[in-house]
């Protein structure tokens, strides 16, 4: 399929719902349905499968009612009602979104008469219109955002819902792949390819609603918070991994954008992502998924299954689900599995071995002839670079994984027993344990050394008599191949959320629960021993010469001849961390849906009171503390606080077509001896002028608690380069600051336990329109636009503004005695001759932050003589995302050339489905707007010296479906991700190893899955 037609076929989707809106009004199509007399419950579950209807209920207050059945070839309405009759319920359609809803009725039905099956000539008969029931009382149906249960599916502020259903037509296989599809999920992420995420949080995957920080997302299970990853994102601030949670157990994922600390407290600055895992099953359903690439790699094997049971009055759910997934390596992708794929063609191969003089700047010609050329699987060869000749490789550069390898175990259950008809105990339960592997490069060795200088790396040769800089990278073939290179991460996960819920008198529900997460890792990061590998490589050292360096009598044939694997083996270690995570929480939620009586209605209220802790600890591995590894020192961290909340909600009908929700809170915490509070508050209003049509706006504040991280973290090490400005303008040939030459320094990092809350305010206004069209299509639009600003932001101090803050105090152009002086002077680390080591910084509460813009999501739904369709459009633009570290820096807009930020200013998916007895077919386009390009993103793009363009363009990725149910037990589904195999866009400015943008693209190409489900006992598939 070429560009040209791609593009139409998306406009195509993006407009076809407004087409069929003027096509024939086609009777509901009559299918098969067949579902046995039993549970009401698992009957819906059976209807909602096999005629694509979504039906929305609470199986917990539907508990204990029965249906008739349905058998025979009946339109979806009718088999509905003959499924709901003598029941006790009936069906109410949400105006604002056309949802179904199932309530309580006035009434029972009369008996339906039994369906038939009709002749096959004659056309089935159009089913007569019948007035919904009018509910008495709308049994509690709890959307996120919300405390208080109400009948309208939609609010006053917007909230996403994506049900199992569509994440298995759509064809993602993981949670992290359901939220990048997001168009509401903007931000930049950590991708497996990292190397801040392979070297701080090895496996882990975040989540960046609006764009504005992972860690401003708050992400629950079943309502209730889970505990943060052990490890702290690129070693500054916590957040929660997505990566762990089970897809197969989810039964519906809700997502609100926007701030929601109101309801929630802390962190729920962006929004609130909300997974709903299953909560009642028929039978026992067993799942099987195989899956692999078509450029190979990255094959998987996942097995899921599910059983529910009801003995009396206990029930419940029990989900199991296992995977096995290989990693995907770069080297078997052509588009990044060599150094000769980059975009420059003067690029060289990486370095294998490298000596030269370090002063002179040159190698030495006589060392050509040792280069091992079976090394790197034959690819070593000599090379000539910018300090002549070295041993090199174009190969090497691919030995690392672009997808991580994960075996995995996760269990589920959900159990209810009620004690009596006002009073039940549950329990939700889940456990994870996964063994993740994956591969950022092959290690390295440089004498790890720092003269007074700061040159890391130099000694003085007294072979030579010069001093020299070696660089080593060691190869397959010592290492004895990638296992033992890999970064081995395993995850120990356990949630137990245990409660009593019950009824007070005939208005009041409540809940009383104990919520525990705990999260344990064990990370085993392969590392050089410096003091061994010098020794092995170097020989014992003869002392330090007159201007600090090591001095050394080395063997550069020994240097330059490969290891055997045992010497390998002697100059590497596990460097092993145990880091845990947990969160407990104690709740109390009390609601009523007709608190009082108004002239418009009932007003509902909901009251919570909370009280909870939450702690984290490194446990590093005390050597890594230490220079005793080459590369990075790292840094300890530890700590815990109590928290306690109250928050109330009010939701009042002032007139008929106008509701107003209200909600409050208020949050305290302790660490140490700080004791913090916040208030919170939101207000939202609906409108419904007609029954199509609902108006609705909403504002809210919200805030961040300060990461546990940010406050706690022990003294923490990053090499870098850093300009020293008072040293430089001592200088006789000083010119300006922006000619002051870099120094390798060490810079110093620790929390700061004085740190404030983040603050945010979210705006939302928009509409709902869901205009009756008949009995066989349905039709809604909604767009919104949304407005957040986040205020008092935690960022990290510049080091570079303090050493130039240092340099005016210094020179007197700043008062030394003013606050800013007292500050700055001390953090830069000096020695006693006053050359510079480092610069000492934290985070601190300085920044701002806002995003703008609109979401924009469309739904139809048509019956037609040849299948059920489904089409679907959901569109967010961004019209502004900003952000500055303090008040005196100007705005910095993240869509501007060489903005720093790699962020899109719109995302749109697309979707069409079919259903046509035992078949269905689904076909998904997620389009992500310009992204900008490398030189862009790195701040330096010229128009003049850059070799391509600002911005790279919008890319689209298709994905496709197919389900064939085999029989009323069996079904077989096939998936195809990235359907035309598309690969990362090209950039010319992207130089650097992978060569395209890793944080929104991959390449790995087109992926096959193909699922059997089989269902055992309860009702047919």
């Amino acid at each position: 399929m070429n560009r040209p037609t791609r593009t139409a076929l998306f406009i195509a989707l993006g407009c076809i719902s407004t087409s069929f809106a003027w096509a024939q009004e086609a009777e509901a199509a009559p299918r098969r349905i067949d579902i046995p007399a039993g549970d009401l419950v698992s009957g819906l579950d059976a209807l909602a499968a096999q005629s694509g209807t979504q039906l929305l209920y609470r199986a917990d207050q539907l508990k204990g009612a029965r249906t008739r059945g349905v058998h025979g070839t009946v339109s979806p309405d009718d088999a509905l009602k003959q499924l709901l009759s003598g029941s006790g319920y009936g069906v109410h359609r949400d105006s604002s979104s056309g949802a179904v809803v199932i309530v309580k009725a006035d009434q029972q039905e009369p008996p339906a008469p039994a369906a038939t099956k009709p002749a096959a000539a004659p056309a089935p008969a159009p089913a007569q219109a019948e007035p919904p029931p009018e509910p008495a009382k709308l049994e509690s149906i709890e959307v996120t955002g919300s405390r208080i249960p109400r009948a309208e599916v939609e609010g006053p502020a917007p909230v996403t819902v994506i049900t199992a259903q569509q994440i298995s037509s759509a064809g993602f296989t993981s949670v992290p792949d359901v939220l990048r599809s997001l168009t509401q999920n903007g931000g930049e992420t950590q991708s497996p390819q990292s190397s801040l995420g392979a070297a701080t949080t090895p496996g882990a995957q975040q989540v960046d609603l609006r764009g504005l920080g992972s860690n401003k997302t708050l992400v629950l299970i079943n309502g209730r918070r889970i505990a943060d990853f052990p490890l702290p994102l690129g070693g500054r601030s916590n957040f929660t991994d997505i990566g762990n949670i089970p897809l197969g157990m989810v039964d519906r994922i809700e997502v609100l954008t926007g701030s929601a600390s109101a309801v929630y407290g802390s962190d729920a600055m962006a929004g609130v992502i909300n997974f709903i895992l299953k909560k009642s099953a028929d039978g026992t359903t067993l799942d099987y998924r195989y899956g692999d690439t078509a450029r190979g790699g990255g094959e998987s094997n996942k097995f899921t299954l599910t059983t529910g049971f009801e003995r009396g009055n206990f029930s419940g759910i029990v989900g199991l689900e296992l995977l096995d997934k290989k990693p995907l390596w770069a080297y078997d992708r052509k588009i990044q599995d060599s150094s000769f794929d980059s975009p420059d063609p003067d690029e060289e191969a990486p370095w294998i071995f490298q000596r030269f003089d370090w002063f002179g700047g040159t190698s030495f010609p006589e060392d050509e002839d040792k280069c091992d050329p079976s090394l790197n699987g034959g690819s070593t060869f000599p090379e000539s670079g910018d300090y002549g000749f070295y041993c090199g490789s174009d190969k090497s550069i691919g030995y690392g994984t672009i997808e991580s390898g994960r075996k995995s175990v996760n269990a589920y259950g959900s159990f209810n027993f009620d004690i009596n008809d006002k009073l039940s105990w549950f329990a939700d339960v889940q456990l994870g344990y996964a063994k993740v592997e994956l591969m950022y490069q092959p290690l390295t060795w440089q004498y790890q050394g720092q003269t007074e200088d700061g040159d890391r790396g130099v000694f003085y040769n007294a072979n030579s008599e010069t001093w020299e800089y070696w660089y080593r990278q060691f190869t397959p073939e010592e290492s004895g191949g990638f296992h033992d290179v890999m970064t081995h991460d395993t995850q120990k996960t356990l949630s137990i959320a245990t409660g009593f819920k019950g009824t007070i008198g005939e208005d009041w529900d409540y809940e009383a629960l104990f919520n525990h997460s705990q999260y344990h890792a064990t990370v085993s990061y392969p590392r050089i021993v410096a003091s061994k590998a010098n020794e092995l490589l170097l020989g014992p050292q003869q002392g330090v010469d007159d201007y600090g360096y090591a001095i050394f009598s080395p063997d550069s044939d020994q240097f330059y001849k490969p290891l055997t694997q045992a010497q390998y083996d002697s100059i590497t270690a596990d460097s092993v961390f145990k880091p845990t995570a947990r969160s407990d929480t104690l709740s109390f939620t009390i609601d009523n849906t007709s608190l009082f009586h108004l002239p418009a209605g009932d007003v509902g209220f909901a009251g919570n009171v909370e009280y909870g802790t939450q702690a984290y600890d490194i446990h590093p591995d005390p050597l890594a503390l230490t220079d005793y590894y080459y590369g990075a020192r790292y840094g300890d961290g530890h700590g815990d606080r109590s928290h306690w909340g109250i928050a109330s909600e009010f939701r009042v009908p002032v007139f008929q077509p106008l509701t107003l929700s209200m909600a409050g809170r208020y949050d305290q915490y302790s660490y140490g001896d700080k004791s913090p509070g916040k208030f919170t508050y939101s207000l939202g209003l609906e409108w419904r002028p007609i029954d199509a049509l609902l108006l609705r706006g909403s504002y809210g504040t919200g805030f961040r608690a300060p990461d546990l991280h940010y406050l706690f973290a022990q003294t923490d090490y990053f090499r870098s380069r850093q300009r020293d400005y008072y040293t430089c303008r001592q200088e006789d040939d000083y010119t300006s600051d922006a000619d002051c030459s870099r120094k390798r320094v060490r810079n110093q990092r620790t929390g700061d336990p004085n740190l404030d809350y983040e603050t945010s305010k979210s705006f939302t206004a928009g509409f709902v329109w869901s205009p009756p069209l008949s009995s066989s299509a349905n039709f809604d639009l909604s767009v919104d636009y949304f407005n957040i600003k986040v205020s008092n932001q935690i960022e990290e101090m510049d080091p570079d503004k303090i050493m130039l803050a240092e340099a005016n105090c210094r020179d007197g152009f700043i008062d030394p005695n003013s606050p800013i002086c007292l500050d700055a002077v001390p953090r830069a680390l000096r020695d006693e001759n006053g050359d510079l080591l480092g610069v000492y910084y934290q985070p601190i509460n300085i920044a701002e932050q806002r995003v703008a813009g609109y979401d924009l999501a469309a739904n139809f739904r048509w019956d037609s003589a040849i299948g059920a369709w489904r089409f679907g459009l959901t569109h967010t633009l961004f019209t502004r995302h900003d952000s500055r570290e303090s008040e005196d820096d100007p705005l910095n807009d993240h869509f501007a050339v060489n903005s720093g930020y790699d962020v899109p200013k719109t995302k749109t998916t697309a979707s069409i489905g079919w259903e046509r007895n035992a078949w269905s077919a689904t076909l998904h386009a997620q389009r992500i707007g310009r992204l900008p390009s490398s030189d862009s993103y790195d701040q330096v793009w010229d128009p003049d010296t850059s070799a391509g363009g600002a911005w790279i363009g919008a890319t689209m990725l298709y994905n496709g479906s197919l389900q064939y149910r085999i029989n009323d037990r069996m079904q077989l589904s096939l998936a195809v991700d990235n359907l035309f195999d598309k690969m990362p866009p090209k950039d010319k400015t992207y130089t650097s190893y992978p060569y395209y943008d890793i944080s929104w693209f991959d390449s790995v190409g087109r992926s096959y899955f193909l699922e059997f489900t089989w269902k055992l006992g309860g009702s047919p598939l």
